[in-house]
């Protein structure tokens, strides 16, 4: 299978992806943000049961790269997205 090229812009929407590959998703994105210096980004993961979220949420936790992180506000996505402040590289 060829690889896909995702645009990093800071915006992760998990919708287009298997649950299956948050795990080493996530923390890809991450060194990738970094990199092209993107220090906020965004992780769409959508409302549902909060599984997802949850999942999402576990990864940051652990991550050490990974400031902190909140839910995002307002009509921008609520508990449907998580903003996360990572440290500058």
């Amino acid at each position: 299978m060829a690889a896909v090229d995702y645009p990093l812009d800071g915006t992760l929407d998990l919708h287009t992806f298997h649950p299956r590959d948050i795990k080493d998703l996530i923390p890809e994105y991450i060194r990738a943000c970094q990199e092209k210096k993107i220090n906020q980004i965004r992780i769409i993961h959508g409302k549902g049961t909060g599984t997802l979220r949850r999942q999402v949420h576990s990864i940051l936790d652990k991550h050490p790269e990974v400031i902190r992180y909140w839910h995002e506000g307002g009509s921008g996505g609520s508990w449907g997205a998580t903003i996360v402040l990572l440290k500058s590289l």
